[in-house]
């Protein structure tokens, strides 16, 4: 399973998005230091239900506790976008 798949796994079982997209925007970042340890830089777009009533840090929470065990070795950086689905766009 690939980065982007396993992060798309975590985040599907966890918050069950209505919508969900993810870029691997590692090669933007080649020669950065945090590319050096082979970590990829991530963009998540998603949209759910259990983000309904949350603040964006509590959204940002629930994205990272997903992916958290991805945090240690698969994930240096990932740019969030999460909103929920009673949220206007």
């Amino acid at each position: 399973m690939n980065r982007v798949e396993a992060i798309r796994e975590r985040l599907t079982n966890q918050l069950q998005p209505t919508q969900l997209d993810i870029v691997d925007e590692s090669h933007l970042h080649a020669g950065h230091a945090g590319a050096a340890s082979g970590a990829g830089h991530f963009s998540v777009t998603i949209i759910s239900d259990a983000f309904n009533g949350k603040s964006l840090i509590e959204k940002h929470r629930l994205v990272y506790l997903a992916v958290n065990d991805l945090m240690k070795s698969e994930i240096h950086a990932l740019s969030i976008k999460a909103i929920a689905t009673d949220e206007n766009v």
